[in-house]
């Protein structure tokens, strides 16, 4: 069963982007752009596994609807363009799970939700693109239901572009997503990667190369 989402932000482009990103990764998504529809929408519709929540909201804000959220046993993740530290205390301390500040990147979205889910069990276990299936929770990628081995920085590798679909991620941006560090080495070693994914996988028209910029994961919406 795909992990649903709540998506709560007046921003209809940001809404509109967290929706897709979140859709095209497997994920089921429900989104308000006022707090009190929200506030009256959870009272019915409330089986969801986290929520994505601005707290400068038209209606109801992002503070009072987290008691709401937290009642029906929701994790919330704030996004917010509020990036004071006591803004941010406030947040956790009444029970938000993270807080992010805005302009924020996907993959670091998609990241801490993973990481939300995963604490509380509820991490998506399979995204699927076309006939390649990815099983988040052993490692395992299958085309058409037969298993494709992937070395662990390949399918490393693999989950930056899942998790950033449609943008073009530099061999910096790669290098440093793989390592977690600063990479100083050739960024040749990114393309050693993506060239046997994308042998792999059936996928060398699906990673497009960026010139003098790097790699990007095209996924039809």
């Amino acid at each position: 069963m795909k992990a649903r989402i709540l998506v709560i932000e007046d921003e209809p482009a940001i809404n509109n982007l967290l929706c897709m990103n979140l859709e095209v990764t497997g994920y089921q998504t429900v989104s308000y752009l006022d707090g009190n529809d929200a506030s009256e929408g959870i009272a019915w519709d409330h089986e969801f596994q986290c929520a994505l929540v601005d707290i400068m909201l038209p209606g109801k804000d992002g503070y009072t609807l987290l008691p709401e959220l937290n009642h029906y046993g929701i994790p919330v993740i704030f996004l917010t363009a509020r990036a004071d530290i006591t803004s941010k205390v406030k947040g956790l301390k009444e029970g938000a799970e993270d807080y992010i500040v805005k302009p924020f990147e996907m993959l670091e979205v998609m990241v801490r939700l993973e990481k939300v889910l995963e604490r509380h069990g509820n991490l998506q276990e399979q995204i699927q693109i076309n006939n390649i299936t990815i099983d988040t929770i052993s490692h395992t990628v299958t085309r058409n239901g037969e298993e494709i081995y992937l070395k662990p920085m390949e399918y490393n590798c693999l989950m930056m572009f899942v998790r950033n679909p449609n943008k073009a991620l530099t061999r910096e941006q790669l290098l440093a997503g793989l390592w977690g560090v600063e990479f100083e080495g050739e960024t040749r070693t990114v393309d050693a990667h993506v060239g046997r994914i994308r042998k792999k996988l059936g996928w060398q028209n699906r990673i497009k190369t960026i010139p003098r910029i790097g790699y990007r994961l095209e996924v039809e919406f």
